[in-house]
């Protein structure tokens, strides 16, 4: 199980997989080959798909131009390479075009990449006995710990500092998202709402209105993403409104001091971390349900330590979390991060909370386990149709706009 920081990445949106990923995949081999004169990349399977509606083309683009080289994109999104949906090769050439240096590279969720035949699986930061969450509530239920200790145990403070870094984006995302207005690019003209949701929240009392706060803040990170701005991964780029949502909101009406929100905050990573380990995050993998489905879990567990709850009840939170979004298809619109990735971060936000209240009213027994959930998650994912990964090939995706 990988480190927090791979879990948690600030970077530009709208796409962990479809933007951060081939970015970093760019930039890496531009840096070894700065001697070849032009370049091309070819884009395959998911990452071809909707490339263009996740702005793969541009970002890419934009790493060559900053240098003053150019580059020919490929598409190629009727192939599929082995090792994941998500893949891009890269070659370089002399000014007689001849080719240098040819690199495949995976992204393979959360702005990960790997190269050519390295491992898939990233590098274990943590001890096998942290991988699932039975082993660790078992671990903290003899040490005394809370669950938001184990990344400090095995990261050192350090991880601290950097979650500190993690809020300020995470807030910063929401406070810019609150403050825009206009229309997202991409082509749906689709407008942003949280400005206007914010403003309509404050006229609004009780529960209303508490929700109507939530969607808006959920709205402001998803939407900044989609804009290509500045956001955090938790886990990914097309579910990055769920946690802060949740988190800001917490904040803002119970006024928690920042100690317990990056406490809140490495809970939740704790739990992103495991379905990472033993599932996915990927869209073009498993569905939105390793994303928006992933979110709502870590957002469940935060809010649930922060409003009191024990470990049972924070672990039978997130398995709500991640159960009731089994099945959930990855079918953007247009390939957008927008139509439905935007108002599924914000009513993953609501029922985040949701699962909060209903796993502290319990004693924290029940049937399911979180590791279960995990399992099941990643079976699902893995039957369901290509056309509802991540591939507007199916469902909403393939209905007239």
């Amino acid at each position: 199980m990988e480190s927090l920081r791979e879990l948690y990445r600030i970077g530009f949106g709208p796409s962990s997989s479809h933007t951060m990923g081939p970015r970093k995949a760019t930039e890496i081999f531009f840096s070894e080959n700065k001697n070849c004169v032009n370049f091309e990349v070819e884009l395959y399977g998911s990452l071809a798909a909707t490339g263009k509606g996740h702005m793969t083309d541009k970002t890419i683009e934009n790493v060559f131009k900053n240098e003053g080289k150019n580059v020919k994109i490929v598409w190629n999104a009727k192939t599929i390479l082995p090792r994941h949906p998500n893949a891009l090769k890269i070659s370089g050439f002399d000014k007689n075009s001849k080719k240098i240096k040819e690199e495949i590279f995976y992204s393979v969720g959360g702005g990960r990449v790997v190269r050519g035949d390295e491992p898939l699986e990233p590098e274990s930061v943590y001890p096998q006995e942290f991988h699932k969450m039975s082993d660790i509530l078992l671990y903290c239920e003899e040490e005394g710990l809370g669950i938001w200790e184990i990344p400090i145990k095995v990261e050192g403070r350090a991880i601290i500092d950097y979650m500190e870094e993690v809020w300020a984006a995470m807030r910063e995302e929401i406070k810019v998202g609150l403050e825009d207005e206009g229309v997202l690019p991409g082509g749906l003209k689709l407008r942003k709402k949280a400005s206007a949701y914010f403003m309509r929240s404050q006229s609004f009392t009780g529960s209303i209105g508490h929700n109507a706060e939530i969607i808006s803040y959920a709205l402001a990170a998803s939407e900044q993403n989609a804009s290509g701005g500045r956001v955090v991964t938790a886990p990914t780029c097309g579910s990055c409104g769920v946690l802060p949502g949740v988190l800001y909101y917490l904040e803002k009406s119970h006024n928690f001091p920042t100690q317990k929100i990056i406490r809140a905050l490495l809970t939740a990573g704790v739990f992103g971390n495991v379905i990472k380990e033993n599932g996915s995050i990927s869209g073009a993998e498993v569905g939105c349900q390793g994303e928006v489905g992933s979110a709502c879990a870590m957002a469940s567990a935060a809010a649930t330590q922060l409003l009191g709850g024990a470990n049972s009840q924070i672990e039978y939170a997130a398995e709500m979390g991640l159960e009731h979004h089994l099945g959930l298809t990855c079918d953007p619109v247009h390939g957008l991060v927008q139509i439905p990735c935007i108002e599924r971060n914000a009513m993953a936000a609501m029922r985040a909370l949701d699962h909060s209240m209903y796993a502290i009213l319990s004693d924290g027994r029940h049937i399911v386990s979180f590791d279960g959930a995990v399992e099941v998650m990643k079976e699902t994912g893995h039957k369901l149709s290509a056309d509802y990964r991540e591939t507007a090939d199916g469902g909403l995706a393939k209905l007239p706009i």
